[in-house]
C-alpha cells in the first residue's frame, strides 16, 4: 500500500502542473538534458523503491523510534510533490530550484535516518537522491538558460 502511495503522490502532482510534455517542449534545455519520455519511467521505479524504503522503516518502529525518520521523508514527499507544480505549472524556474535543492538536502537527511533503522531502506533511496541531484542541475542550467 505504501508503495501505491509513493507512485499516488506522484502521479496527482502531474494533474496539477499543467501539460508537463508541452511546458517542456518550450524551454531551452542543456545539452545533457534527457528526452521527456525518460522520466516517468525513472521516477516510477524510484517511487517504488521509495514506497518499499519507507515500509522498511515502518516495519521497525516496534524496535526503533522512526518517527524523526518518517517526518523526514514525508517532509521530502512533500516538496517532491510540489516541484512539479511550481516548475511546469507555475513556471517558476528560480523558485522550482530553490525548492529542489532543499529537496535533495532533506532525501539526504532521509537517508542518514533510515540508515540509523534499516540499511536496506537507506540504500534503497540513494538512485531517488542522486538522480534528484542530477534534476538539481537540470533545473539549474533551465534556469539560468530560459
Amino acid at each position: 500500500m505504501l508503495v501505491i502511495g509513493c507512485v499516488l503522490i506522484g502521479f496527482s502532482s502531474s494533474l496539477f502542473s499543467g501539460n508537463i510534455p508541452a511546458n517542456y517542449a518550450t524551454l531551452t534545455k542543456p545539452f545533457f538534458s534527457p528526452p521527456g519520455y525518460v522520466f516517468a519511467p525513472v521516477w516510477i521505479v524510484l517511487y517504488v523503491m521509495m514506497g518499499v524504503s519507507i515500509y522498511l522503516v515502518l516495519k521497525e518502529r516496534e524496535e526503533h523510534d522512526v518517527s524523526k525518520a518518517v517526518r523526514f521523508f514525508i517532509a521530502q514527499l512533500v516538496l517532491n510533490f510540489f516541484w512539479s507544480i511550481i516548475f511546469f505549472g507555475w513556471s517558476n524556474l528560480s523558485l522550482a530550484f530553490y525548492e529542489i535543492l532543499t529537496l535533495l538536502v532533506l532525501i539526504i537527511f532521509t537517508i542518514f535516518s533510515f540508515h540509523k533503522v534499516s540499511k536496506v531502506a537507506a540504500y534503497l533511496l540513494i538512485p531517488y537522491a542522486l538522480w534528484v541531484a542530477f534534476a538539481t542541475l537540470l533545473t539549474y542550467s533551465v534556469w539560468t538558460l530560459n
